[in-house]
């Protein structure tokens, strides 16, 4: 074939290299011949518990209309978030995941000659879905592996239409306050939708980090989106949602596809929402395993990002490609970060107190110790 397809692409797509997911079990497995039953998997922030009990026994509730689409405006799901969250049912949007939001947002908002602002060492998905419609990906240095704020609201031009943020921001696990998420709003201009990622806001302890629903009253072009993914424990069911605006909600409503959330994720995720005992149990076992992992860290005399996620990143000083090497030979798939501008690092899920002393057992192996 003498077409490059590739260069038929547009400019922005051209420049962006695919995502790479965590390596899956069953891939490790095959390349290495390693039994998948030993193999430990602490790289893609997933909650090491298991779905809710009462996710399961809504999913099997309606295996039986596996043959009817779901609903489409995804009603009980969406009454149950607004009554949860004290917010109107038009002000819920949801998605295939929280990416699926990130990307209705680019496409209603973000165009050529428009942009984006967001972090450098931020999630992977802003830029692939700001340049994926064209428009320019302003990338603001960090602030000790963190979104410096003032950099990013300086940032902002006539041009931009979006600022991404994250609280705690993945991968590096930082986190900001009330006062500084106030202090960013206040100067951001109304005709910039500001995105909240709070993709990891349920492993937050007490009033830790600032819950960005309750920001919206005064600030209409704020947009906080969150997931079912992580401590709702559903990641392979792909259910995330938007709360905005009602007037935000309408227009991402237009470009949103149809049934994008499936029946089962609309009925687990209903189920997973009333599951607080679950919710909390999560919560105390990503606590308890942080401490676990960042007392392993300390005793091998490593340095790390404290972390408000469901993840830590590690620094080895050096380059991490060999040690990550050297885990996945030992069977203990983690995240290698070079891609987000950050070689030195791994960054870990948090996973069951055997995971974690797996992963910390093999790590003392890679380094020598």
């Amino acid at each position: 074939m003498s077409c490059d397809f590739l260069a038929l692409a547009q400019p922005g797509v051209q420049k962006l290299s695919p995502y790479v997911p965590g390596k899956p079990v069953d891939e490790l497995a095959r390349e290495l011949d390693l039994d998948p039953a030993t193999i430990v998997k602490l790289a893609s922030n997933e909650n090491p518990l298991g779905p809710s009990p009462k996710a399961l026994e809504a999913i099997k509730a309606h295996l039986d209309e596996l043959t009817r689409y779901p609903d489409g405006n995804g009603f009980v799901l969406k009454s149950k978030l607004a009554e949860r969250y004290g917010v109107g049912v038009e002000q819920v949007t949801l998605g295939n995941g929280s990416n699926d939001i990130l990307e209705l947002v680019a496409r209603a908002y973000l165009a050529p000659g428009l942009n984006a602002v967001f972090s450098e060492h931020a999630f992977a998905v802003y830029p692939i879905a700001t340049q994926a419609v064209g428009a320019q990906a302003k990338q603001v240095p960090a602030r000790q592996w963190g979104h410096d704020l003032d950099a990013m609201l300086a940032a902002v031009d006539g041009n931009t239409r979006v600022v991404f943020i994250a609280n705690p921001n993945n991968p590096t696990g930082t986190w900001f306050d009330s006062e500084a998420l106030e202090r960013f709003l206040s100067g951001v201009p109304e005709r910039v939708l500001v995105v909240l990622d709070e993709a990891y806001i349920e492993y937050a302890e007490g009033a830790e980090l600032p819950n960005g629903l309750s920001f919206m009253a005064a600030h209409p072009n704020l947009l906080v989106s969150r997931t079912f993914s992580k401590a709702y424990g559903l990641a392979a069911l792909r259910v995330g949602y938007a709360i905005s605006s009602a007037r935000i909600a309408d227009v991402l409503n237009r470009v949103r596809q149809p049934f994008n959330v499936n029946s089962l994720a609309l009925a687990a995720a209903c189920a997973a929402l009333d599951d607080q005992a679950y919710l909390s149990e999560s919560r105390l076992c990503n606590s308890t395993g942080m401490r676990q992992l960042e007392t392993g860290f300390k005793a091998m005399g490593l340095d790390w990002i404290s972390s408000r996620a469901n993840f830590i990143a590690v620094d080895f000083g050096r380059d991490a490609a060999p040690i990550n090497q050297s885990l996945l030979r030992d069977g203990v798939i983690v995240r290698p970060v070079a891609s987000y501008g950050m070689p030195t690092f791994l960054r870990v899920s948090i996973g069951t107190e055997a995971e974690n002393a797996r992963f910390l057992e093999a790590l003392r192996k890679a380094l020598g110790h």
